[in-house]
């Protein structure tokens, strides 16, 4: 309860702030994904696959707005992606799952062995 009455309490109070800091009037909702870490947790998948989840969930309306860009002529609807991750050799997937499988048992990251 604890985290969810953190959550709740985010949901109702930044509208109010950013009335107050910001000068923002217009009505502020959380979106969804605002609780999705939180359920995720209820539901007992593991931190690692937060992320995963939430791009697969929204491939198909990215790609449209992709293709919708492209179609029109348009300006893009999402902002540019920059990458900031440090650059790295590609591993193939086969080499990749070794570290993260153990006799078909999924092990998180926090208790991998690296290489």
């Amino acid at each position: 309860m604890e985290e969810f009455n953190l959550i709740d309490a985010v949901e109702r109070l930044t509208p109010e702030i950013f009335r107050t800091y910001k000068g923002i009037s217009k009505n502020i909702c959380a979106n969804v994904d605002l609780y999705s870490g939180f359920i995720y947790r209820m539901l007992s998948i593991p931190e690692d696959l937060f992320t995963p989840l939430f791009a697969v969930a929204r491939v198909a309306g990215w790609s449209a707005h992709r293709i919708e860009e492209l179609e029109t002529g348009k300006k893009i609807i999402r902002p540019a992606y920059k990458n900031v991750a440090a650059k790295r050799e590609y591993v193939k997937l086969d080499e990749r799952i070794h570290d993260i499988h153990i006799s078909g048992k999924y092990v998180p990251a926090s208790e991998r062995i690296e290489k």
